[in-house]
């Protein structure tokens, strides 16, 4: 911990190893660093075994690390020139991502970078204490004065030169690197232990269905009673009043209880529909037919209305359906090849809702129902659990980047 006397100094961070004193330096990232190219302006191909080519896509949102879930090649003339080495930082240059970065590690193997990224080297500091620097609330204010332009965001290389960077001496920069190193293993650790979950928790549940699912043939208009989303209202109307389930809400989670609510002003005589337990709402309009025709299931006991492009069913028939099994059932692989179809347009999307409620569905018993979602639960609780531990290791790290930097 930093002292009372160093903490009154300018280039001191808060929380800081024992060992080390004395002011931190302030410079440009321009005069540790070295290169600010640009990378290749040549399109991808599929991938040739070798050759990845890295984009501003395939850096994970959340851990920077690169993504290779869809590896690609690059399909131009693979030069040397564009070829990722270690000690270099890629930093995203344009558009929504700008300001997102990423530290090469070797593991990754070889990767060629592309056009909307710039890459500097840091040849003497420590490459790790300058990327952390990068995730800093610091830099992420820099990044939005910066590339607050007319028109789609972004900055240059120059720009990205002129950043300011704190550097101290090497020893200390490698140990607070290792401390922040291990707590980011960790982090990659649960966030695949969550990943195998999900995967465990979907092969099971479409593997359940192909055993149990072909038993009652029905259909959401016997299951219950459509409804639309709110009308009539401008965007004068959002930002406070009553609870509202968002669009994303409904395409992110196969159950919505109460959390991530927005909220509308509506009148207390004002006739809009309102969500109940159970009811299966549908994502109805996007600019993508995959985006149509999501499901959700609203398992939370507050009164909340639902957003104008989607709509609900009531789900009154619970003879034949167990309102909590339809979150599982509205996500199977089966049900989204099912629902597909019935997405019609050619620029924009809209699911026909009154065919979808027609159609032919196969659900298993109400017995079975049951002890499916038993079973899919238990798994869904001991992903909750996890989630909560990767939410505690994501603050320790905010935290620590807060105080370890200035």
């Amino acid at each position: 911990m930093a002292t009372y006397k160093e903490q009154n100094k300018l280039n001191v961070p808060h929380l800081r190893f024992p060992e080390f004193e004395g002011e931190w330096e302030k410079c440009k990232l321009g005069d540790i660093a070295t290169g600010f190219d640009y990378g290749m302006n040549a399109p991808a191909k599929v991938f040739d075994g070798v050759n990845k080519y890295i984009r501003i896509t395939d850096i994970d949102e959340a851990s920077s690390t690169y993504n290779d879930s869809d590896i690609v090649s690059p399909d131009g003339t693979l030069t040397d020139t564009y070829l990722v080495n270690e000690r270099d930082i890629l930093l995203a240059r344009t558009g929504a991502s700008t300001g997102k970065s990423y530290l090469y590690k070797k593991t990754d193997g070889k990767l060629y970078f592309a056009g909307f990224l710039i890459r500097a080297n840091v040849p003497e500091h420590t490459p790790y204490f300058v990327f952390s620097q990068l995730h800093t609330h610091r830099y992420w204010k820099w990044v939005s004065i910066m590339s607050a332009r007319s028109g789609q965001p972004g900055i240059n290389s120059q720009e990205y030169s002129s950043f300011p960077i704190y550097t101290t001496s090497i020893q200390e920069e490698r140990k607070i690197s290792k401390l922040l190193s291990l707590l980011e293993e960790r982090i990659a650790t649960q966030s695949k232990l969550i990943e195998k979950l999900e995967s465990l928790i979907k092969g099971l549940n479409d593997f359940l269905y192909t055993q149990y699912g072909d038993e009652v043939l029905t259909s959401f208009a016997e299951l219950g009673t459509s409804y639309s989303g709110l009308s009539g209202k401008s965007a004068q109307d959002f930002g406070s009043g009553k609870p509202f389930i968002t669009y994303l809400n409904v395409y992110s989670n196969n159950v919505i209880k109460e959390n991530n609510f927005q909220y509308v002003a509506i009148k207390d005589d004002e006739k809009q529909n309102v969500v109940k337990y159970g009811d299966v709402l549908f994502t109805l309009s996007s600019e993508t037919p995959e985006e149509v025709g999501v499901g959700s299931v609203y398992l939370g006991k507050e009164k909340v209305y639902l957003n104008s492009f989607c709509f609900g069913i009531h789900i009154t028939n619970t003879e034949v359906a167990f309102p909590p099994y339809l979150s599982y059932y509205v996500s199977l692989t089966a049900f989204r090849k099912f629902i597909y179809p019935y997405a019609q347009g050619s620029t924009r999307f809209n699911l026909c809702k009154a065919d979808l409620e027609k159609a032919s569905i196969k659900l298993p018993t109400l017995a079975d129902q049951k002890r499916i979602y038993s079973v899919l639960g238990h798994i869904d609780c001991k992903i909750e659990t996890e989630r909560q531990m990767l939410n505690l290791y994501n603050s320790q790290k905010q935290y620590l980047l807060r105080q370890m930097f200035i």
